[in-house]
């Protein structure tokens, strides 16, 4: 949810704009009948994709509810370079189930020749749970890639299926410069939602946003998103496990802000009166940031009227690359017994110092990071990958 900073990528944006659909257009499904050769459209019933069969996203698939799409372990779905256009979205009351594992996951990438960022739109679940906002009025939200679509709600162990051992490669496709699609986007999903053993590599916004919801994940790996790692916002109150951000040499970012930890208690401060912000946690957490010339913003960011619980973080640079703050509680608003506190240990090689840290008072935070080289994340859960640490 950030305003770019490189013009090519407006201009971008406006000529995939001219040949993409409307908001609203039901044309966005592409094709007829869903097949598992050809995900598009409006799932209305239950559909497996099994392994060792080529399966193609060639559009917005939609699966609505009561319709459930379960995907074998090993399945790999290859999603047409069509940017904005091409994405998967579960609405209120569909499932996916995802259930991969270490052996076999599941990957979902580009079917580009050469893949890049944003090849395609990634996954978003839309569920039932609680969301921030005014006193009274009701807990719903409009899909921010597709604003006829509903999310929010009552229960907070709100079902909306598994991922579990799952892979998501060149996604983050944008619409413009206020909405885009992330590697994973999690929507007022409920704490019934199984979010673990999450890989995502190379995408074009945040890897991972929670809007809302009470959903927990863990074993979360991000690697190379071109904006926030792990972004929260518009309520979320659930809990976070074991989450590894990583930004490699030669990786650039698409705005003037990119952040490995990135909090709003509503959703980008614009109802500072809203009831139900958020309030999270993290347990284990590595942000490191090796991209030479580059800087990360901040390296955590709490702010506008969020409430964090974050142990166990560990934040690095490697030779030439920068941190404009380590962590910055820019107004850590405690309205509760929960008050925003931050511990961990900070890498002081290459010029990080652990001393550039802001705001640690402000509503009674605190921030205690002490010099060291281990803590953090486990980075050995994420083997399964093959992704070399």
């Amino acid at each position: 949810m950030k305003k770019s900073i490189l013009s090519i990528v407006a201009i971008a944006s406006l000529v995939l704009s001219s040949c993409s659909l409307s908001d609203d257009d039901a044309a966005v499904i592409v094709g007829g009948e869903v097949t598992p050769q050809n995900l598009a459209g409006n799932l209305t019933s239950d559909l497996t994709l099994s392994s060792g069969v080529a399966h193609n996203l060639t559009g917005a698939l939609l699966v609505k509810d009561g319709a459930t799409l379960t995907i074998e372990a090993g399945t790999t779905i290859n999603a047409l370079a069509g940017g904005t256009d091409v994405y998967i979205l579960v609405e209120k009351g569909g499932k996916i189930i995802a259930d991969g594992t270490a052996e076999n996951p599941i990957k979902f990438t580009s079917s580009a020749t050469v893949a890049n960022a944003g090849d395609w739109g990634g996954i978003i679940l839309n569920g039932n749970a609680p969301l921030s906002r005014q006193s009274g009025a009701e807990s719903n939200a409009a899909t921010e890639v597709k604003n006829s679509i509903l999310f929010g709600g009552s229960d907070v162990d709100d079902n909306s299926g598994i991922l579990d051992y799952v892979i998501l490669e060149y996604t983050g496709a944008r619409i413009d410069d206020e909405a885009e699609h992330n590697g994973l986007t999690l929507n007022g999903v409920g704490a019934g939602t199984t979010i673990s053993n999450i890989a995502i590599f190379n995408g074009d916004d945040d890897g991972i946003e929670f809007f809302g919801g009470t959903v927990n994940a863990s074993n979360i790996l991000v690697v190379n998103a071109k904006d926030d790692m792990f972004d929260f916002t518009q309520g979320y109150a659930g809990t976070c496990t074991n989450l590894y951000g990583i930004r490699e040499n030669g990786y650039t970012a698409v705005t003037s802000d990119p952040r490995g930890i990135e909090a709003d208690g509503n959703l980008d401060g614009n109802s500072p009166s809203d009831i139900n912000e958020s309030v999270f946690t993290i347990n284990g957490v590595t942000i490191i940031n090796n991209a030479d010339g580059v800087e990360m913003s901040d390296g955590i960011k709490i702010r506008r009227g969020a409430t964090a619980t974050i142990t166990n973080a560990y934040l690095a640079l490697g030779a030439g690359a920068l941190f404009g703050d380590v962590v910055d509680l820019k107004d850590g608003k405690s309205d509760s017994a929960e008050l925003t506190s931050i511990t961990g240990v900070a890498n002081t090689a290459n010029g990080l110092d652990i001393a550039d840290i802001k705001n640690t008072t402000v509503g009674g935070a605190s921030i205690i990071l002490t010099v060291g080289t281990t803590g953090g994340a486990d980075n050995s859960v994420f083997s399964w990958t093959g992704y070399n640490f």
